[in-house]
């Protein structure tokens, strides 16, 4: 089934992980892929390693957000080679995680098109996660279940700054 963790609340990547967690817990074998995120190291990511969960970082797929100078046609093609190596691979998995895949069309580095049919190309044995704000109509239809995660309250909104191990 597909699943999508959307909206412009805290949450989507946290719920994710504890859903990749909850299937390597019952034995499932599980690949947690990340786009879009900083170079930083440290946090879950490691501890999914640690726990036999295969993650994959695509640093050389930057958030525009942070990296503005990027080459979007550039990374627009490796995002396209990425989402190809992944269907061929995703028999290998039980459950396969895109953390950001939404944010990819926010950013126009995928056209809603090609991300419906990557949805409707991946294979029906594998549970397919995808987070990011931004999830489109048509990929919402597409999914099985939708999560929206919305902002009411945020210490953000005070001027407070983001906390290790909380919001990062």
């Amino acid at each position: 089934m597909i699943h999508i963790y959307t909206g412009e609340g805290k949450g989507k990547t946290t719920a994710a992980v504890g859903l990749a967690l909850r299937a390597k817990s019952r034995g499932l074998r599980v690949l947690f892929v990340q786009v879009m995120k900083t170079t930083a190291e440290g946090g879950e990511t490691e501890l999914m390693e640690a726990l036999s969960i295969k993650v994959k970082r695509y640093r050389d797929v930057p958030s525009p957000l942070f990296s503005p100078e990027i080459d979007r046609d550039r990374v627009a093609i490796r995002v396209r080679q990425i989402l190809g190596e992944l269907l061929s691979d995703a028999h290998n998995y039980d459950m396969v995680v895109i953390d950001e895949f939404n944010n990819l069309l926010n950013s126009g580095m995928l056209e809603e098109e090609e991300a419906i049919r990557f949805i409707k190309q991946f294979p029906g044995q594998t549970e397919l996660v995808l987070t990011g704000r931004g999830a489109t109509d048509r990929m919402i239809e597409v999914a099985d279940y939708v999560t929206y995660m919305k902002a009411i309250k945020h210490p953000h909104q005070k001027g407070l700054k983001a906390r290790e191990g909380i919001e990062y």
